[in-house]
């Protein structure tokens, strides 16, 4: 039996996980793709069998190629395909405002056109970068509002988050170990069986809340590790040392993993602020 999936939002998450996807037997890959001026041209450059990235990314192009042409995976830009999907990925964007405070207006949309046209016993995966709380306070009411179902009921809904970043998507998702947090252990248990199929790294499965917090530590952990490089990089610029001297020296400690300093934190997800 074919599993109908739709992949929302075309970018660096949702293009490599939609065609990892569709190069599954038995799983049929949709992606939704808002047509604009700014990224509408997606849609057209993904149905001709092309990665829209201009950088390096190792077997995207190929695995993309493959799936068009095996007919497992399209794009679109009509939101009336929700109705039919057996499985939902969210992958749109959070953007921040000037205060650095995430905006969820995209996910709000979304959520929104998911409730409207989502069917009974459908499975919705939040992979977007999003605050604690958010899959349960902000998803699941909207979509429970809009379809009259109740979660863990009429729908299953998690949040499990990805670790890509440019150059390395193909990589990261299949060989970094996934984090799966479901609003119930059903809907986990559901989602676990879908990941199982491309991730070959260990799959863990708890609450949403630890999942959303667990992402949000990752990129704090990982943006405090940078401030301290750079800061150590203008230490060693005042005494006239080599800071990449210093680096292989302290992380010779295997306990030690000291960053290398650079511009600063960035990525696709929190564009402003905070890197994937």
């Amino acid at each position: 039996m074919t599993t109908k999936i739709v992949v929302i939002g075309m970018d660096y998450v949702g293009i490599p996980a939609a065609a990892l996807l569709a190069d599954v037997d038995d799983f049929d890959v949709t992606g939704l793709q808002r047509r604009s001026e700014r990224s509408g041209w997606k849609i057209d450059m993904l149905n001709s069998g092309k990665s829209p990235f201009e950088g390096i990314e190792p077997g995207l192009d190929e695995l993309i190629a493959r799936v068009v042409a095996k007919g497992s995976f399209r794009v679109t830009d009509d939101v009336n395909i929700i109705s039919d999907a057996d499985v939902i990925l969210i992958d749109v964007q959070t953007p921040t405002d000037s205060q650095n405070v995430p905006q969820y207006l995209s996910l709000r949309e979304v959520s929104s056109n998911i409730g409207q046209r989502i069917r009974k016993g459908a499975l919705v995966v939040v992979e977007s970068t999003v605050a604690p709380g958010t899959t349960r306070n902000i998803v699941q009411v909207i979509i429970e509002k809009e379809s009259g179902m109740k979660c863990g009921e009429g729908f299953d809904l998690v949040f499990s988050y990805e670790r890509v970043m440019p150059g390395k998507l193909i990589h990261n998702i299949v060989n970094l170990p996934r984090i799966i947090g479901g609003i119930t252990p059903q809907s986990a248990e559901r989602a676990l069986k879908i990941y199982s199929k491309i991730v070959k790294a260990p799959i863990r499965t708890t609450d949403d809340l630890t999942a959303e917090l667990s992402k949000t530590v990752e990129n704090a952990f990982r943006d405090v590790n940078i401030a301290f490089a750079n800061e150590m990089a203008l230490v060693c610029e005042s005494l006239g040392v080599n800071v990449y001297e210093l680096i292989e020296l302290v992380n010779e400690l295997p306990s030690r993993m000291m960053h290398m300093p650079g511009a600063g934190v960035g990525g696709h997800c929190y564009p402003r602020t905070h890197g994937c």
